[in-house]
């Protein structure tokens, strides 16, 4: 926790993401990265545009983004916490770090949940496109950071699979220039405790040379609200930035181990409320055991003043071992896969302001999967889920990717930007189980497997005056199968019938300020093919249709006094496109897809006191209604939680801050759906106090 954050959260100051120790020598480069011509609106920085300092007022499309100071005060459990401050999204959270997200979606579950959405650590995505984790903000490190930037739709050319319904890029603080330290602790219910560290210096070497060094730790331990619960997790990053007046480069170095005794859910209409049910575990035996390490090193040469190379080599390494108490039979499944590969794009600063992007992506990936049952299936359907492998293989995967991003400067108030990406997928699938169907699954022999997806972009972007800058967006995004997708197949399913998944968008939306309200809205239409899910039988469907279309607003104002307040709203429908009756579901074209909440919000009021040195504000949480079965016929009563802030800067050493979560003890669920044996939920924590203090050196 910065003690110098508070007086900063309102009015975030432009972000300087890998080089701020070369500000001053890259002045001019900076200059050129303003497209257009005194925007005074919205001015702080974004770097998930192409991959630089873009100011926020000419990114063509939505973008949003908590600074890290914000990110500091909120003191997330979890990194979900913060992001659902923003529009579009519902990250609904489960046991410990587990949670399904939503960014302009449905919740989605399984490979949905995991391949539509791209997580990215300084532009560098996390994991490999086809084995995504539907966990994957467990593996983010976010109590250090530089900020967490989101688009919401499909990302740029410069984005390829799972940068589909959205991206969130989490970026790396840099060292300070003057050097700094700072150590967090703070305490709360449940024997929860976390301790946060980081410091950086930075040493000047030959003329303009410069080597800045950051480390970074937390250790989080939660005892759990519910019986047989709780969650240990520790995360560490090494940073070094580099710098020379033709050469940048920074490179990182990141690990997160996760250890949790998982709480399953609770079944019944309205168990959530049930005071004898809320807080107990039905899978006590329940666990997930995972770790990542990646690693990367971005570096920026100058070629001549208009022509600028960038390499960004990279290497992660992920393994994950968990109970899937969701399912029947309760199988035990080992996960994991090592992946490198290499960012390439050649920039082009051309005349009267416009830029090219010459790019190409390359990846391999060597995969494995082993999903085995341990006991005999108790109750529901046996035969169908014997004791046992149900499924044992490896996958090679290779990802090819030439994308092409320009922006054209038409007139001083007026920018048109243009992408195509071409991106190839080889799968490389063999199988070490006995081949044939094994209850309901279906273990296929070794195969290969290709997929070739084209997703173009363009927008316009024109500012009408000093206050208000309107974009339009055009927009598809597409994603090659998950290998669960294609290789952990049941038995009603035919080898090689899922197909890439495409999304067609268009967005307009404006930004500006308005009598001194800061905001930006728009309105959204996308239509996606090849959905594929799986059904209330537990069977996957490969050839779903879904309509989505809402308003999204953002905003921020001061109030007078010490007092501002700042919002974010979404109205959304998300709906199937197509008709699919069975015996155990009905799906039916126009229906809402289930866990799609129509509205969603959240309201900060904030008071500024002592002279800055403290800072207090109030939230309200706003989840709608919304359907948990995919026929619409079982429906969760959405909910409205209050939570307290409060940070106070003793001294310039010295901090302390707290939390007050669920002021008026409401009980509510985070997340409801339909399963194997009806109606079940993760309930919502109790009220809740924390109380740590930080000390900055």
């Amino acid at each position: 926790m910065a003690v110098f954050r508070i007086a900063s959260i309102w009015a975030a100051g432009p972000l300087a993401l890998s080089l701020t120790l070369l500000s001053a020598t890259n002045a001019a480069a900076d200059d050129d990265l303003a497209v257009l011509d005194d925007l005074p609106v919205l001015d702080e920085l974004i770097v998930t545009t192409t991959g630089f300092g873009t100011p926020r007022a000419t990114h063509i499309g939505n973008v949003s983004r908590i600074s890290g100071d914000e990110a500091e005060f909120i003191l997330p459990l979890q990194p979900a916490e913060a992001l659902n401050r923003l529009p579009g999204l519902g990250i609904q959270q489960g046991s410990g770090a587990e949670h399904l997200t939503a960014i302009r979606s449905p919740v989605l579950t399984a490979g949905a949940g995991a391949g539509s959405f791209l997580y990215l650590e300084d532009g560098v995505p996390m994991r490999a496109a086809g084995f995504a984790n539907v966990n994957a903000l467990m593996e983010a490190m976010d109590e250090v950071s530089g900020g967490i930037e989101v688009v919401r739709g499909p990302g740029s050319a410069r984005y390829g699979s799972n940068a589909e319904h959205g991206l969130i890029n989490f970026l790396s603080r840099p060292p300070a220039v003057d050097g700094d330290a700072e150590l967090t602790a703070w305490a709360g219910p449940y024997d929860r405790w976390k301790t946060i560290g980081t410091a950086s210096r930075t040493l000047r070497g030959e003329g303009l040379t410069t080597h800045g060094f950051r480390g970074s730790f937390s250790a989080y331990s939660d005892g759990g609200f519910r019986a047989d619960s709780g969650l240990d997790q520790q995360k560490a990053r090494l940073r070094y930035d580099f710098a020379t007046p033709d050469t940048r480069a920074v490179a990182t170095l990141t690990a997160v181990n996760v250890n949790q005794e998982t709480a399953g859910f609770v079944v019944g209409l309205n168990a959530y409320k049930d005071p004898a049910l809320y807080r107990t575990n039905p899978d006590p035996e329940a666990y997930r055991d995972a770790w990542a390490v990646r690693a990367a090193v971005r570096v920026e040469r100058d070629i001549t003043d208009d022509l600028m190379l960038v390499l960004t080599p990279y290497a992660r390494k992920n393994e994950m071992n968990f109970l899937m108490h969701f399912l029947p039979g309760k199988p035990v499944e080992e996960n994991s896969h090592w992946s490198g590969g290499l960012l390439t794009s050649l920039v082009a600063d051309l005349e009267d302001g416009h830029r090219i992007i010459f790019g190409f992506d390359s990846e391999y990936t060597d995969g494995s999967l082993n999903e085995t049952q341990y006991n005999p299936t108790a109750g529901f359907a046996p035969n169908q889920s014997p004791q046992g492998v149900h499924y044992d293989y490896t996958v090679k995967a290779l990802v090819l990717a030439p994308y092409i991003h320009s922006e054209w400067k038409l007139t001083p108030a007026t920018l048109l930007t243009a992408g195509l990406r071409l991106e190839y997928t080889r799968y490389d699938y063999t199988n070490h189980a006995p081949v044939g169907i094994f209850g309901r699954f279906l273990r296929i022999p070794s195969r290969d497997d290709e997929f070739t997806d084209l997703t173009p972009k363009i927008g316009l972007l024109h500012k009408f005056n000093d206050n208000v800058t309107g974009y339009v967006n055009l927009a598809r995004g597409a994603r090659a199968p998950q290998t669960t997708d294609l290789y952990r197949l049941q038995r009603l399913q035919v080898p090689g019938e899922a197909k890439s998944e495409e999304l067609d968008s268009i967005e307009v939306g404006a930004r500006g300020d308005w009598m001194g309200i800061s905001y930006e809205t728009n309105i959204f239409y996308m239509e996606k093919r090849n959905y594929y899910f799986r059904d209330a039988a537990g069977f996957n469907v490969s050839d779903g249709k879904t309509n989505h279309a809402g308003i999204e607003v953002e905003l921020a104002a001061p109030l007078g006094a010490g007092f501002d307040i700042a919002a974010a709203g979404t109205w959304a429908r998300h709906a199937y496109a197509f008709d699919r009756i069975t015996a155990s579901e009905t799906i039916r074209d126009g229906d809402d897809v289930d866990t799609a909440p129509r509205t969603i919000g959240n309201v900060r009021l904030g008071y500024v006191f002592n002279a800055g040195a403290g800072r207090a504000e109030l939230e309200w949480v706003h989840m709608g209604a919304y359907w948990m079965d995919a026929g619409n016929t079982v429906a969760y009563d959405g909910h409205d939680l209050f939570n307290l802030r409060l940070d106070y800067a003793v001294s310039e050493n010295v901090g302390l801050f707290g939390k007050l979560t669920n002021i008026l003890d409401r009980r509510y669920a985070d997340r409801g759906d339909v399963g194997f044996t009806g109606p079940r939920y993760f309930p919502g924590e109790d009220r809740g106090l924390i109380l740590g203090a930080s000390l900055r050196f």
